[in-house]
């Protein structure tokens, strides 16, 4: 049995050529969720994959044998649930409403411009048949958002850098040092070299003479 323990993303860094003359793996979204599995190649050889916890194998990746041999991973067509938008009563925006009732049950979808994937579920159907919507069962590689732990926050690879990434901490209030800085006035910057605060000395208070009215005579 070979050992694959190696996960090259959607094949980058490679020469298209070596891609195209690798065997082929096909492969099941329940099986592509897994970091540990057999499973038989294109050219019949037993393999056993072995990667990293966590890791999601998705349509179009390059797996790397022991041997350094290449396998292409292809989504296998599986039984999904297709939800379009009904041909006389429904509207684009009917296909929101159905994947905003999916987001909340947290079903794995699978997004196409005019439709839903979504693994059979007969009483999803049933909800979303009530909906201006046509559910039919298809055969298709099944691609789901969002369910690749690599992928960042906007549910996608890729290396140019977000706005929001380089958003930079708002400045400090007028009066109100950051506690982060190095700031904080006078006092700070005695603590920082060694230097103790002296007290303000302390001065008895004279008592002030009293004032005589013009015209008033004295004892």
């Amino acid at each position: 049995m070979l050992t694959v323990d190696k996960l090259i993303p959607q094949g980058r860094g490679l020469a298209p050529v070596l891609v195209k003359r690798a065997a082929s793996l096909a492969l099941n979204w329940e099986t592509r969720q897994k970091a540990r599995f057999d499973a038989e190649d294109s050219q019949g050889r037993q393999l056993a994959v072995l990667l990293p916890r966590g890791s999601v194998v998705r349509g179009g990746d390059v797996l790397v044998a022991e041997d350094g041999s290449l396998l292409q991973v292809q989504a296998a067509p599986q039984p999904l649930m297709v939800v379009r938008p009904c041909a006389e009563h429904g509207q684009p925006a009917d296909l929101l409403r159905a994947a905003l009732h999916l987001g909340r049950r947290q079903v794995p979808v699978e997004l196409h411009p005019d439709s839903l994937h979504f693994e059979p579920d007969h009483e999803l159907a049933k909800l979303l048949g009530g909906m201006d919507l046509t559910v039919t069962e298809e055969q298709a590689g099944f691609e789901p958002e969002g369910a690749d732990p690599q992928a960042d926050g906007c549910g996608h690879e890729h290396e140019h850098p977000h706005p929001h990434a380089q958003a930079q901490a708002p400045a400090p209030a007028h009066g109100k040092p950051n506690r982060h800085c190095r700031g904080g006035g006078p006092r700070a910057t005695r603590a920082r070299s060694g230097l103790r605060a002296r007290p303000w000395p302390s001065r008895p208070l004279k008592a002030a003479a009293p004032r005589r009215l013009p015209g008033a005579h004295g004892p």
